[in-house]
Parts: C-alpha cells; sequence; structure tokens
C-alpha cells in the first residue's frame, strides 16, 4: 500500500478533492464528513473499518423535514448500496 500521512485537514482534504487518493482514513465522524459535505453530498459515503462485517452509510442525516415530500435525493444511499456490493466477498 501506497500510505501518506498523517496530514493535517486543510491540507488532505484539498489533495483529496481532486482524487489525489483513493480514500481518507478520519479518526473521528466529524472529521471526515465536514469536509465531505462541503465538497458535496451525491456520493459521499461513510465505510466503517474494522468491523467483522460489511457496515457503509449515507453521509447525510435523515432529512424528516422533506421525507415524504419528493425532495429527498437518493444518490448518496445508492453510492453506499454499491460500495457494499463491491466490498462484498465474492461468492
Amino acid at each position: 500500500m501506497d500510505v501518506t500521512g498523517p496530514l493535517p485537514a486543510d491540507t488532505l482534504f484539498f489533495r483529496a478533492a481532486p482524487g489525489d487518493f483513493d480514500l481518507v482514513v478520519a479518526m473521528y465522524h466529524d472529521q471526515g464528513h465536514g469536509p465531505i459535505k462541503m465538497l458535496g453530498l451525491d456520493e459521499g459515503v461513510n465505510i466503517t473499518l474494522g468491523l467483522p462485517i460489511i457496515r457503509t452509510s449515507v453521509d447525510h442525516g435523515t432529512a424528516f423535514d422533506i421525507a415524504g415530500s419528493g425532495k429527498a435525493d437518493e444518490r448518496s444511499l445508492l453510492a453506499a448500496l454499491r460500495y457494499a456490493v463491491e466490498l462484498a466477498p465474492k461468492r
């Protein structure tokens, strides 16, 4: 593996945004989610590492205020599902 870091967050996400890294490891929820939300929620995915199961989730909250209104954007959910399938063992 080609690993870089640790890096300060301003440098890290400045370089990550254009694609300098395949992934970013954040030690805490808000360290990673804040910058990703600033870059756009469309396809943000949280992948929890170190569990005996595959766990992916959307990179946003529940949005109860727009539930059922037709305004919700499903792209982050679809991206989380795609990553889960990609990470699953092939049988």
